[in-house]
């Protein structure tokens, strides 16, 4: 039976009724979220790990901080692969959902005000009022990537959960 938007299901308890929510944590609820936890945390380590080959091997420091917003492909795959799951598995789906439009958001509006004042096509210096908005625009974008990462590791967590009933 549907109500209020999710599946449900009634047991009857001490000859009382229960309504119980059906979450589906079946293989490719666990498969999505593995994925998608992957591909979301990908463009968000990339960076690092670059930094340190080259800190390692050449002992110089370069930190490509754009990395992350050039990786946003898979970032997006395995941000719908996340909401599937949390959405299958009815967990995580607020923080995931507003995390991953909080990102497309920030980076759309981050590109777009970097085309209109002229700072992606070099015409516009770099050290001005844009600059700063779209540079604190993708740090908030990192920042929504970050949480729908932490929010693919809870789901991770509450998908492989043994039920104690």
């Amino acid at each position: 039976m549907w109500i209020y938007g999710g599946p449900l299901k009634l047991q009857m308890r001490g000859g009382q009724p229960e309504v119980i929510k059906m979450e589906n944590k079946g293989v490719f609820t666990k498969i999505f979220a593995i994925a998608g936890t992957v591909l979301i945390w990908f463009p968000l380590l990339a960076p690092i790990v670059f930094l340190l080959a080259g800190l390692v091997t050449r002992g110089v420091f370069r930190f490509d901080y754009l990395m992350p917003a050039e990786l946003f492909p898979s970032a997006l795959a395995g941000g719908a692969l996340l909401f599937w799951a949390a959405f299958r598995a009815k967990a995580r789906i607020s923080l995931i959902g507003w995390g991953l439009g909080s990102a497309v958001f920030l980076l759309v509006g981050s590109q777009t005000l970097a085309v209109v004042t002229g700072l992606a096509n070099g015409t516009s210096k770099t050290v001005n009022w844009a600059y700063a908005v779209v540079l604190a625009a993708l740090i908030g974008f990192v920042l929504a990537l970050v949480a729908v990462g932490v929010g693919g590791a809870l789901l991770l967590r509450d998908v492989f959960k043994k039920d104690s009933s």
